[in-house]
């Protein structure tokens, strides 16, 4: 993963002092053209208004001029915004680095003109190597699997040699089974993994991104939790052979606590909460902070007033999140808990500091979409799924 080096430097500050964000999530829309089976996000912001470019741009320059070293661009499906590349711009020209997260179903044009902004580091969702079962998880939408796997040979080819793809794999009692061989074929053409266990709500305590699981088919039994625990383990072996997991062990442990009901060790190191507003937090399509993508603030700021970092710098913001942070059971939404994990485990920050600053030696592989998908194939077959 490249950063350059006053990236490098805001991304130290942030990590060293846990009084500046490192890391912003950008929900830019809530607009998508899929319907996954455990994403709450288009029905809870389904009337969120989207703010313009001009706004956005004020909103580079705030985040610029608190220190974030990288803002993740979600939603829905942000390229459901025709005007991406000029969000990308916006930011990459006050030297934030950018992430998108997609489905995957964006064209050819649009992520070339993404990547000409200066992006360079994409997360699509990819969730098994079987088409059926991906686009079974994707609401029945056809091809979304054949999709996807168009768009990550196409970012292969157009990406600069030091750009960075990541599968966000969310890990879930149907796909299971399936998550060694994901791990195995992001190794093959130079991604990296990175899992998210499922978040489910009880429908009279609903949740921002939570899904409520109301066919009870997200949520593991007692039997599959020790297959979880199975799973995981086998994840770290892998990757101490040398496969591409991006997840440390420290979060790993906690992803197996949530699914099983446990306290999380990650919060533990910061008296029970997590490290939001200091080390990061969230923006909705309306240009509001959030605490993350489960809470709105009662009180309004918004990102995109000249006055935004004064105001953060006042403690005001801080006051209003704590209120939920310290309500909050936990989560384990990816880059949350392993920025926290990355702040306070040494170990980990030292293994960080070593991928950031090192050439990848799985870079992204040049490879056609049909042959990607016949690798794909392959290792599905040879894993017996």
């Amino acid at each position: 993963m490249y950063f350059n080096t006053k990236q490098k430097l805001n991304l130290a500050r942030s990590l060293i002092t846990k009084t500046c964000p490192a890391y912003v999530q950008f929900y830019l829309t809530a607009r998508c053209d899929l319907a996954c089976e455990h994403c709450n996000i288009i029905y809870t912001d389904a009337d969120a208004e989207e703010i313009n470019i001009d706004q956005i741009r004020q909103i580079a320059v705030n985040l610029s001029k608190i220190g974030v070293c990288i803002v993740l661009f979600i939603g829905g499906e942000p390229f459901m915004r025709k005007d991406l590349p000029d969000i990308v711009k916006a930011f990459t020209a006050v030297n934030i680095h950018v992430r998108l997260q997609t489905n995957g179903l964006a064209s050819a044009d649009a992520l070339k003109r993404c990547v000409d902004a200066g992006a360079h580091d994409i997360s699509i969702s990819l969730d098994t190597l079987d088409p059926a079962l991906q686009d079974s998880i994707n609401a029945g939408n056809g091809r979304s699997w054949d999709r996807a796997i168009d768009t990550i040979a196409e970012v292969n080819r157009i990406f600069p040699e030091n750009g960075t793809g990541f599968f966000g794999t969310v890990l879930m009692p149907s796909n299971m089974e399936h998550i060694e061989s994901v791990v195995k074929f992001a190794t093959k053409i130079g991604w990296w993994v990175s899992l998210v266990p499922v978040h489910t709500s009880a429908p009279d305590n609903p949740r921002g991104f939570r899904i409520i699981d109301e066919k009870n088919c997200l949520s593991f039994s007692k039997e599959q939790i020790p297959l979880v625990k199975g799973i995981l383990q086998k994840v770290k072996v892998l990757r101490n052979e040398g496969f591409n997991v991006y997840d440390s062990d420290e979060y790993l442990d906690d992803v197996y606590n949530f699914i099983a009901g446990e306290p999380l060790n990650w919060r533990r190191r910061n008296l029970g909460i997590c490290d939001s507003p200091n080390l990061y937090f969230a923006i909705e399509p309306n240009g509001n902070i959030r605490p993350c993508c489960d809470f709105k603030l009662t009180k309004v700021f918004k990102v995109y007033d000249p006055e935004f970092p004064v105001k953060y710098w006042s403690g005001e913001i801080h006051r209003e999140v704590y209120y939920y942070t310290r309500n909050c059971s936990g989560c384990m939404y990816g880059s949350y808990p392993e920025i926290t994990v990355t702040a306070r485990f040494l170990i980990s920050q030292l293994k960080r500091f070593l991928l950031f600053n090192t050439e990848t030696k799985n870079k992204l592989k040049m490879i056609p979409p049909d042959e990607m998908k016949e690798i794909a194939r392959q290792i599905l077959n040879d894993d017996g799924r």
